[in-house]
């Protein structure tokens, strides 16, 4: 038996024009409503990366000022320590200081709390000696004679490993800071390095200026 369906011309008819304009309206205001998410998400990472970096910057300014703990008297000109070979300045409070500048030339006579004197030394790197007593292998009572247990190869030491990017305006442009200067001064006065600051004066999500932080 046939049967013959019954077929609606409805079926086949599209969309209305009212309907295209509805759906849209509705894709642009999602889409629309998506940017900020997203914009605001890209900042944040940056926001992120910048407080890691200052973090960064200055504990290496941190561990180079107690790295200074009995280098280079005032007034010292010599490239090494005045302490003299053999000699080595003892430890200092903090035990994490293993090593002791060994280059007098890069401290003027304004730098009296010898911070670092410029942010690129910090990964350029410095001459440094370590601290304490060197027992070699066999002790005092080793065959090797004092000349030899006083020579040192020559080791650099590196508190940054590059030169940081400021992630909020893409270059090495950072407010610095000696520790001569208050917190609001803008011009550094070059005299060393104690804080450094972002160059962006932008808000950041938190309603504070990047520079501020």
């Amino acid at each position: 038996m046939n049967i013959k369906q019954k077929i609606n011309p409805k079926s086949f008819e599209g969309y209305t024009l009212l309907e295209l304009i509805i759906t849209l309206t509705v894709l642009s205001i999602l889409i629309m409503g998506t940017i900020p998410l997203a914009q605001n998400a890209v900042k944040r990472q940056k926001e992120v990366r910048l407080r890691e970096t200052l973090r960064d910057i200055r504990s290496a300014i941190d561990e180079f000022k107690r790295d200074t703990f009995g280098s280079c008297p005032q007034g010292a000109v010599r490239t090494t320590n005045q302490a003299g070979a053999g000699i080595v300045p003892p430890a200092p409070a903090d035990p994490r200081s293993r090593v002791v500048i060994d280059d007098c030339t890069i401290f003027d006579s304004e730098n009296l709390d010898r911070y670092p004197p410029s942010l690129e030394i910090l990964a350029e790197g410095v001459k440094v000696k370590s601290r304490g007593v060197k027992i070699k292998q066999g002790g005092v009572f080793s065959d090797t004679d004092a000349t030899d247990l006083n020579e040192e190869k020559e080791v650099i030491k590196v508190y940054l490993r590059e030169m940081p990017i400021d992630p909020m305006t893409g270059e090495s442009d950072w407010k610095l800071r000696s520790s001569y200067q208050a917190k609001d001064e803008e011009n550094w006065d070059s005299v060393n390095v104690f804080d450094v600051r972002s160059n962006s004066d932008d808000e950041a999500l938190n309603g504070e200026k990047y520079s501020d932080w």
